[in-house]
């Protein structure tokens, strides 16, 4: 693969962790103003009618039945839940301290992957990944002032984003991609029209903020397909890394449009699980490269005799 795919691939996926940063922004933006699920319901409707019209423009099949499994509404649970924690911790904490936290997202994925999954996971990818949850622990500082409600409910995002990703590795095979995201869609669209209920109904939008939700629509949305497109033709090692970047557009973001400044204690917990998240991916990419060559040799014929 020539270094330009993989340059490519690596911008299209810098690009992708600015769009689903600057969504972010710009849902934080609204939280004195609008409910969290109403925010979920009028972005949810804006993103649907985008996909629905893309499927019909590009007459994508969706097989809904096919894909109404287990595990598509355990990935649905995941990304509601997970929705909803987020919008609460993001609301009230710094984004750059919320974006810092998420990065433990590979981290626990690969642990999840290990204990339900079983997947083997070998001593120096479970020790990236105690030190990488330090690195956490250092941004949130359990019994210190600095911490509240608001840091659990960041960590309760990175554990039901990573049961919505566990549970993604489980979706039947051979069926769009999309089926899957406007199912995700509709749950989440759907969950926020009930919390609007339930918080004191549907409350008018001025135009600046009906902007905002448009905005951070289409910057989810063109954040996702940048994703598939840095993932379907660049290398993973290569790739990969970049989404640490959403890290990097949170704190430039924090501190022009919030005036926040990220403390030494956030940005050396930061650091810890950005190093170890990467020693992990190498580590996958070693244990994945491995397994490859034990695979050709089992298949290789034996060599001639005398060979």
């Amino acid at each position: 693969m020539s270094l330009s795919v993989n340059m490519r691939s690596s911008l299209l996926m810098a690009a992708a962790m600015a769009g689903f940063t600057t969504n972010d922004a710009l849902v934080k933006m609204l939280g004195g103003t609008v409910g969290a699920g109403q925010i979920m319901m009028v972005r949810g409707a804006i993103m649907l009618a985008a996909m629905l019209l893309f499927v019909r423009i590009a007459r994508t099949p969706m097989p809904i039945r096919r894909a109404m499994t287990g595990a598509m509404a355990l990935r649905a649970a995941g990304e509601v839940i997970g929705t909803v924690f987020f919008l609460f911790a993001l609301f009230h904490m710094p984004i750059a301290n919320v974006s810092a936290v998420l990065q433990a997202l590979p981290l626990a994925v690969t642990l999840g992957a290990a204990l339900v999954l079983k997947e083997p996971v070998g001593i120096r990818r479970l020790s990236a990944i105690l030190i990488g949850f330090g690195g956490v622990v250092l941004i949130i500082r359990p019994g210190m002032e600095g911490f509240t409600i608001y840091s659990l409910a960041a960590l309760a995002t990175v554990a039901f984003a990573a049961m919505r990703d566990l549970a993604t590795r489980r979706l039947p095979t051979g069926l769009p991609t999309l089926t899957f995201s406007l199912l995700t869609t509709v749950a989440v669209t759907a969950t926020g029209a009930v919390m609007m209920m339930f918080s004191g109904g549907w409350k008018p939008l001025q135009l600046g903020d009906l902007g905002l939700l448009c905005g951070s629509a289409l910057f989810l949305i063109i954040a996702y397909q940048c994703v598939i497109l840095a993932l379907r033709d660049g290398d993973i090692h290569v790739v990969a890394p970049f989404r640490y970047a959403s890290l990097v557009w949170a704190i430039i973001l924090g501190i022009v449009l919030f005036g926040e400044w990220p403390d030494a204690l956030t940005l050396i917990g930061a650091g810890i699980i950005v190093a170890t998240g990467l020693y992990t991916l190498h580590r996958e990419m070693v244990v994945a490269k491995r397994a490859a060559s034990a695979n050709i040799s089992a298949a290789s014929p034996p060599p001639a005799r005398g060979t």
